[in-house]
C-alpha cells in the first residue's frame, strides 16, 4: 500500500492559535506531537514508511517537510502553487505514484484529524482495502455519536462482506435533518479518508471529472518533481466528493472502528482534552473560580475566569478569542473578517518557530518592521536575499557569523551590520550558546515571502 497524506488547511476554525501560515495539523494539540506527525505514524503501522507522500499547499511545505524529515528523508512532499481543494490535490498526488509504476492500494487520509486508537484504525483499513481490492473506491464512515451539523453525511445501501455500497451523499444539514440522520441507522459522518487502487480512482476521473483528468495527464513526474503553476492553475477548485464520490457506481464504505475526531472547531478540542471536577478544561498559566463545562487556554499572559459557564477562552500574544462553547463554527466567520480587512492576524503569529529557531515580532508600522531573532545551538539560516527590504541587525547575545555577498564576519554582543537590499547573506549561530539578534526591516513590502533562497541546510532553497 501507499498513503497521501492531504496537509493543506487555512487553520481557519481553530483560530487564534491556528493561523493561515501555521495551520491546525502543524500543532500540538493535546500531544508532544503535531497533528501530521501522528497522521503519518498512523500510516507507518500499515505501510512501509518511504511509502507515505504527503501534499500541501507550497507555504506551508517548508514546514511540513522538516516535521516529516524527523522520521524518513525520503519522505515526497509534494507542494500545490495554489489552494483547489481535494479533487485535484488526490489525483495530481495518484498520477505521482502512477508515474513510478505503483498501481497499488492507496489511503488518502487529511493531516489533521485525531485517532487514538491506531489498531482499529489499522483493523479498518485492513477491512476497506479487500473492498478495494475488488474495484470499489472505499471510503470510511464514522458512526453519528449526535446531531452534528458540520459534517457530511452518507447514506449506506446495499451491505457488502466488510461494508455497504453508498447510495448517496448529503452535504451538511440543518438541525432537523442532522436529528433525522442521527436517529436512522443508515446514515454516517463522511470522515473525508478513502482507499482505493490507483487506476481505479484514474478511471474514475477521466469518466466522472474529464477536465480535472485532462490537466492531471499534463504532468510527468518522472521529468520533473515540482508542480507548475500555470498547468496546476487550471484546475477547477472543487471537493473529490463533488467531482467524483457523488457520481461513481463503485463507492463502498466501512465504518471506522477506531475512535474519530476532525477537530474542527474549540468545541471539538475541548472534548479531547482532561477536565478537572467542573468539566474545565485549563492549559497554561489559568486561574478560574466557579467555572463550569469551560476552557480556558494561555499562551503566555494569565487567563482569569470567574463564574464562566460554557465559554471559550483561547489567549495568545496578538490576539484572545472569547465565544460560546456551543457557538464555536462562527469562529471561521472572524478569520474571514480579518482576512478581508487583511488584518495580519489570521495570517501569522508573532512568534514563528523554524528549524533553526524562531522570532518575534516587536513592532511593526508603515514601512518598518522589528524581530527579535534566536538562533539554537549550530542552527544557520538560509543563505537568502530579499527584493522589497534592508535589514540592520544588533547582536544582543552570543557571537554571530554572517555572510555577506563574498565576506564573513563573527559579531560579539553589541556588535551590529547592515544588510542592504538584495545582498546575499545568511545569519549562522556556530556555538552552543543560543544567539539572539535584533532585525530592523525597512522597505515597500515587508512579507515573508520575499526571501530567494539560495542554499539551505533544511532542505528549503528555491
Amino acid at each position: 500500500m501507499h498513503g497521501i497524506i492531504l496537509a493543506g488547511g487555512s487553520g481557519s476554525r481553530l483560530w487564534p492559535l491556528s493561523r493561515e501560515l501555521y495551520p491546525k495539523q502543524l500543532l500540538k494539540l493535546n500531544s508532544d506531537k503535531s497533528l501530521l506527525e501522528r497522521t503519518y505514524e498512523r500510516l507507518m503501522g500499515i505501510m512501509d514508511v518511504d511509502n507515505i507522500l504527503a501534499i500541501t499547499n507550497a507555504k506551508h511545505a517548508g514546514d511540513v517537510k522538516i516535521q516529516l524529515g524527523e522520521y524518513s528523508k525520503n519522505t515526497i512532499v509534494l507542494a500545490e502553487p495554489a489552494a483547489k481543494n481535494t479533487a485535484p490535490a488526490i489525483a495530481i498526488s495518484t498520477k505521482y505514484l502512477l508515474d513510478f509504476g505503483h498501481d497499488d492500494i492507496i489511503v488518502v487520509v487529511p493531516s489533521d484529524h485525531l485517532i487514538e486508537d491506531n489498531e482499529k484504525f489499522r483493523a479498518t483499513i485492513e477491512e476497506a482495502q479487500k473492498l478495494a481490492k475488488e474495484g470499489y473506491i472505499v471510503t470510511l464512515g464514522i458512526k453519528p455519536t449526535n446531531a452534528g451539523t458540520g459534517f457530511g453525511y452518507i447514506k449506506t445501501g446495499e451491505k457488502l462482506e466488510t461494508g455497504y455500497k453508498v447510495e448517496c451523499f448529503k452535504e451538511k444539514p440543518d438541525a432537523k435533518t442532522a436529528q433525522e440522520y442521527f436517529e436512522s441507522s443508515e446514515y454516517y459522518w463522511n470522515s473525508g479518508m478513502f482507499v482505493f487502487r490507483a487506476s481505479v480512482f484514474m478511471n474514475a476521473l477521466k469518466e466522472y471529472a474529464p477536465e480535472i483528468y485532462e490537466i492531471t495527464q499534463r504532468f510527468d513526474f518522472t521529468k520533473q518533481d515540482d508542480i507548475d503553476y500555470m498547468t496546476f492553475d487550471q484546475y477547477p477548485s472543487i471537493s473529490v466528493d463533488y467531482a467524483v464520490m457523488e457520481y461513481a457506481k463503485n463507492i463502498a464504505m466501512v465504518k471506522m472502528q477506531s475512535d474519530w475526531s476532525d477537530l474542527g472547531s474549540w468545541d471539538a478540542v475541548y472534548d479531547i482534552n482532561k477536565k478537572d471536577e467542573n468539566n474545565n478544561v485549563k492549559i497554561g498559566n489559568v486561574i478560574e473560580k466557579n467555572c463550569k463545562n469551560s476552557m480556558l487556554y494561555s499562551s503566555e499572559r494569565l487567563v482569569a475566569g470567574v463564574g464562566l459557564k460554557d465559554v471559550i477562552i483561547i489567549e495568545t500574544p496578538d490576539a484572545i478569542l472569547a465565544c460560546d462553547k456551543n457557538d464555536t463554527q462562527g469562529v471561521k466567520q472572524v478569520f474571514e473578517q480579518l482576512k478581508e480587512t487583511q488584518d495580519d492576524t489570521h495570517k501569522v503569529h508573532t512568534t514563528v518557530y523554524r528549524p533553526w529557531g524562531y522570532y518575534t515580532v516587536l513592532n511593526q508600522g508603515d514601512g518598518y518592521l522589528t524581530k527579535l531573532i534566536c538562533v539554537s545551538r549550530k542552527g544557520q539560516l538560509s543563505l537568502q536575499s530579499h527584493n522589497h527590504r534592508s535589514e540592520h541587525w544588533v547582536v544582543l547575545s552570543g557571537i554571530a557569523r554572517v555572510t555577506l555577498d563574498d565576506k564573513v564576519f563573527m559579531l560579539k554582543a553589541g556588535s551590529s551590520i547592515d544588510i542592504p537590499i538584495r545582498a546575499i547573506h545568511s545569519l549562522a549561530n556556530p556555538y552552543d550558546t543560543e544567539l539572539k539578534i535584533i532585525e530592523v526591516q525597512k522597505g515597500d513590502k515587508l512579507i515573508e515571502e520575499d526571501i530567494i533562497r539560495y542554499k539551505d541546510i533544511y532542505g528549503r532553497a528555491n
